[in-house]
């Protein structure tokens, strides 16, 4: 069901906007900024393990009995059970640094898109276009737009889309056989349930920031998910799109305040040197020989990880252990480096770090070069203003539409954090002692 949004605004929410505005100026020039008491350990302790089963999950996105069943041909391509291979968590799965409490592929996550938008659009071709969104990435996720200098927008793992999707044989006979052209799925942008642009919510947003939420620090409980889902409706936005929003005030408040909490996790220095440093140490790997391009978007993970850890032992206090899909596996370093091979060296002492670092430090300054690696970088905010259902309050209201606007227009909380959000900063750099 969608909600429309036109009609006239009623003048009890008038003056709630004012005071939003009010309050943000306000805060801009006399309060702290609402991030600042969040730092690293702040954030991944913050909350004590749980078990997560990844079933219920899917089952709040979309009941069993009405679950898509045409989308496991799809699934069940070689194309997509590529992606299994790949972490939504872009590398981080590989570095004691993060404390990540599971393993959740683009596989996972591509599901759960499609899962979300069959939910709300019970439309094949638009379900199919979310499933297949994230055909084109390679491992290690959005390390691969680091790689190419493109930490900002974040977009550069999406360009092969469209040739990998009209390049697929057995991909292109089941699109033929649902009746559907490739240029109805190759493209998920033109579908505004899919996808739309920060800071508004799509089943791609929503559906990463649970899975980050759980997997990142214990954050989102399946309650809480479950509440936050099922207070979603497809709403009409300011430019007249379709777009989902959230039904109750009080609801918008919580997931807006979980999404960007998650969101400081992901704008803070360690998550910034993290991706970058692994970005260079992929790129240095290529021009080693160690692995090849190719190996991006055929390999998995672990397979990639393994072919480091045949020219570079890396001394670790013990193997990195990762839940993946309820079983644990390890990986472990093997063989020595090539001494004379300076480029090599370089990228031992790299790669080592990486998968040992626990800390790092947060300077206004770089340190010296020989010692540390270090970052001073700009990254893709990801936050959220979804929009929020307006009621008409006043008793004898004859208004029948429903007026929806953005959170931070009417609640000053909301308001607070996304302003905050956007304008927390990090040191200008963080650095990691190389080994």
């Amino acid at each position: 069901m969608a909600y429309s949004t036109t009609g006239r605004f009623d003048t009890t929410y008038r003056w709630l906007s004012s005071r939003v505005t009010a309050y943000r100026n306000h805060h801009v020039k006399h309060m702290t900024n609402y991030f600042d008491a969040y730092n690293w350990d702040t954030m991944l302790n913050a909350h004590t393990p749980v078990h997560y089963d990844i079933s219920k999950y899917f089952n709040i996105l979309c009941p069993r009995d009405d679950y898509p069943t045409f989308l496991d041909r799809y699934i069940a391509l070689p194309v997509m059970q590529r992606l299994a291979g790949v972490g939504l968590l872009c590398g981080t799965d590989w570095t004691p640094l993060y404390r990540n409490r599971f393993y959740y592929s683009r596989l996972d996550h591509s599901k759960g898109v499609a899962l979300i938008v069959w939910h709300f659009t019970h439309n094949k071709a638009q379900t199919i276009a979310g499933l297949l969104h994230d055909i084109s990435t390679p491992v290690f996720s959005h390390v691969s737009d680091f790689r190419k200098g493109d930490a900002l927008t974040q977009t550069a793992t999406e360009e092969p889309t469209a040739r990998i999707i009209r390049g697929d044989a057995e991909l292109g006979r089941l699109l033929a056989e649902d009746g559907l052209r490739p240029e109805e799925v190759e493209d998920y942008h033109i579908y505004p349930i899919a996808d739309n642009e920060i800071p508004q919510l799509s089943a791609d947003r929503l559906e990463y920031m649970f899975p980050s939420g759980m997997a990142l620090d214990g954050s989102w409980t399946m309650e809480e998910i479950r509440r936050c889902y099922n207070d979603l409706v497809i709403l009409k936005n300011e430019n007249g799109d379709d777009e989902l929003g959230f039904r109750t005030l009080e609801v918008a408040e919580l997931y807006c305040e979980h999404f960007c909490m998650i969101g400081h996790i992901l704008q803070l220095n360690e998550n910034k040197l993290t991706l970058h440093m692994l970005g260079q140490i992929m790129n240095m790997a290529e021009k080693a020989g160690v692995v090849s391009e190719n190996d991006f978007m055929t390999l998995s993970e672990k397979e990639v990880m393994g072919k480091l850890d045949t020219v570079v032992e890396c001394p670790q206090s013990g193997p990195i252990e990762t839940t993946v899909n309820h079983e644990t596996t390890k990986s472990s370093a093997v063989v020595s480096i090539r001494p004379s091979d300076y480029s090599t060296t370089v990228l031992a002492r790299m790669y080592k770090t990486f998968r040992t670092m626990t800390k790092i430090e947060h300077t206004n300054q770089p340190l010296p070069e020989d010692q540390y690696f270090c970052v001073n970088l700009k990254v893709k905010h990801r936050y959220i203003n979804p929009l929020v259902v307006v009621e008409c309050p006043q008793n004898g209201c004859i208004e029948t539409t429903v007026k929806s606007k953005r959170l931070s227009e009417v609640s000053e909380k909301a308001c607070r954090i996304i302003e905050d959000f956007k304008t927390f900063s990090d040191t200008a750099y963080g650095c990691v002692k190389l080994i």
